[in-house]
């Protein structure tokens, strides 16, 4: 399983969810349900979509019991027609039962971001823009979201604070200009580090430029606009990467690639999903009393 190094990480998250959840046990399974019960957990799509977050189902139920057996039936990222089998964990029914709604919600939650992110890679098919997202992620939970945004065909944007420097109009406002800004970031960053400015009128996207800004985000800004700040930037510094921004819709993207950015930031793709209906069946494969 692939989450850029933040394997141990999730594993702690999945035990504080876990605790969250079970607490000091589960007591409606402990109560009707045989200690030595066995069976087998069919988990399946209740409706069409992109499959996201079986490796991480996979895990839940790892770390609820490790002598769990998990069988994936289809590959993560495959769009999956209603009532597809996604996959089988057999064993102890309490362990499956206990692991059970954590392992739904996130596969439903990763699932919908993938379907959605999907939709918007559909939407540019065939222009070179590239989709990323941003950071309105769920707190907690954005590893997953953008691990799910990549599955479903999008790029990630900055993870957090720490790995690029981004200029907006309250860091502008903070040190007196953009200017400033950009020669007091460019002074206390690696050479290996971008920055980005945002700009929400020509004048801006100029003095971004004259700054040496290696990103320009055109924030909210009309079609007609952000071509001709598209076509300013490409002669001026055919090196400057374009950013849209603001306010991106499945019905505005394409027209906003089409303007010749080269990458669109979606906040909707990880703030604005609808979870994916997914659920899980159990079919005994052995029949127990409460002793």
């Amino acid at each position: 399983m692939m989450f850029n190094g933040y394997n141990e990480q999730l594993v702690q998250s999945i035990k504080n969810w876990l605790k969250e959840d079970v607490g000091s046990g589960d007591v409606t399974t402990l109560t009707t349900i045989a200690p030595g019960h066995q069976s087998k957990g069919i988990i399946h799509a209740k409706e069409e979509g992109v499959v996201c977050g079986i490796p991480v189902a996979e895990l839940v139920f790892e770390v609820v019991d490790p002598n769990l057996s998990f069988t994936a039936l289809v590959k993560e990222g495959e769009r999956v027609a209603k009532g597809t089998v996604l996959a089988e964990v057999e064993g102890s029914t309490h362990a499956i039962l206990t692991g059970e709604r954590l392992a739904l919600n996130l596969m439903q939650r990763l699932s919908g971001v993938a379907t959605r992110t999907a939709s918007f890679v559909q939407a540019l098919e065939g222009l070179p823009a590239r989709l990323v997202d941003t950071r309105k992620t769920t707190p907690g939970h954005r590893i997953l979201e953008k691990y799910a945004v990549r599955i479903g065909g999008g790029a990630n944007h900055r993870f957090g604070l720490y790995d690029a420097v981004m200029i907006k109009d309250n860091h502008i406002k903070g040190a007196g200009g953009i200017q400033k800004a950009v020669s007091r970031a460019r002074a206390n960053i690696p050479h290996t580090m971008t920055i980005e400015v945002e700009a929400e009128s020509l004048e801006q996207v100029e003095e971004a430029l004259a700054a040496g800004a290696d990103i320009i985000m055109l924030d909210n800004m009309s079609l007609a606009l952000m071509t001709e700040a598209v076509r300013r930037i490409k002669t001026k510094a055919p090196h400057v990467k374009t950013e849209a921004s603001g306010n991106v819709s499945l019905e505005t993207v394409r027209g906003i690639a089409e303007t010749g950015v080269d990458v669109i930031s979606v906040g909707r793709l990880t703030y604005s999903f609808s979870s994916l209906d997914i659920s899980l069946d159990l079919n005994a494969k052995k029949e127990g009393a409460l002793s």
